[in-house]
């Protein structure tokens, strides 16, 4: 509010406040999944999905994303777990989904066609990872991380709050958060009965943070129960339960080069 004398009357001139500021938006880092043979894995989305080797045989790059395979025997499918599915957007749905069953997938719903958005289909791969493969030339390769929590709306507010990211809609019909270093989008859906995703085939999400201790404090302080930070190869990490269950790695010191696939 700002005051200004004019011909002896005072007048009131709302000045529009600056907006809060925002979250500081730290870059989406990886998936990490739980198969029972990692080295098959690594190589079945290198050779079906188009992935790239990471630094490391337990995982591959899509872009800037990471997937880390976990060595698990008895992982869970990702279906009904509060991480539900991820998504891959490639140019010819029906092709890649009839490659897909060839490799191994199983088919969980057929192509159809969704007005206003794109064309989709679901699969799931050997180790029980539901993927949902889109057409949206707008973002190709891996395009979305699709969450089951009893509050969407709150859970997408909590990652805006915690690692930023634009809230908006993906073609202007899902809520979503975008990510944009590398681009991926964060879909949230309401399933109560949801399982936390620990223990099953998309175990955990990744983000790449600055301060890992710091952002440990502040989780804390809002009522959070994250893990204290520990050195895992060159990286210090700690752990959070999102909304509804969602097992998060935070992720300090990441390297250019990890994130280069060769």
């Amino acid at each position: 509010m700002k005051t200004r004398l004019l011909a002896g009357t005072i007048l009131l001139l709302t000045v529009a406040l600056p907006p809060a500021l925002r979250a500081e938006t730290y870059p989406y880092d990886h998936m990490h999944f739980a198969v029972p043979d990692p080295a098959k894995a690594v190589e079945w989305y290198i050779t079906n999905l188009g992935a790239k080797h990471g630094e490391g045989a337990d995982r591959v790059v899509f872009g800037r994303t990471i997937f880390a395979f976990l060595k698990a025997d008895a992982a869970k499918p990702s279906t009904g777990s509060a991480i539900d599915h991820i998504g891959f957007s490639v140019p010819d749905l029906e092709a890649k989904m009839k490659a897909l069953g060839a490799a191994g997938a199983k088919l969980v719903t057929p192509a159809r066609d969704i007005p206003g958005l794109f064309k989709i289909g679901f699969v799931e791969d050997p180790w029980g990872v539901k993927m949902e493969l889109v057409q949206d030339p707008e973002t190709p390769g891996f395009h979305h991380i699709h969450l089951r929590v009893a509050d969407p709306e709150a859970s997408l507010k909590w990652y805006v709050d915690t690692f930023g990211g634009d809230r908006t809609k993906l073609k202007g019909q899902l809520d979503a958060v975008k990510y944009s270093n590398p681009n991926v989008w964060l879909l949230a859906q309401k399933g109560d009965d949801a399982a936390p995703s620990q223990g099953h085939a998309i175990d955990h999400l990744g983000w790449a943070v600055t301060n890992v201790a710091a952002k440990v404090a502040d989780l804390t302080s809002k009522g959070a129960k994250p893990t204290e930070p520990r050195a895992v190869r060159n990286l210090s990490v700690a752990f959070v339960d999102g909304p509804g269950g969602v097992r998060i790695e935070m992720v300090q010191g990441r390297k250019e080069e990890e994130l280069i696939g060769h």
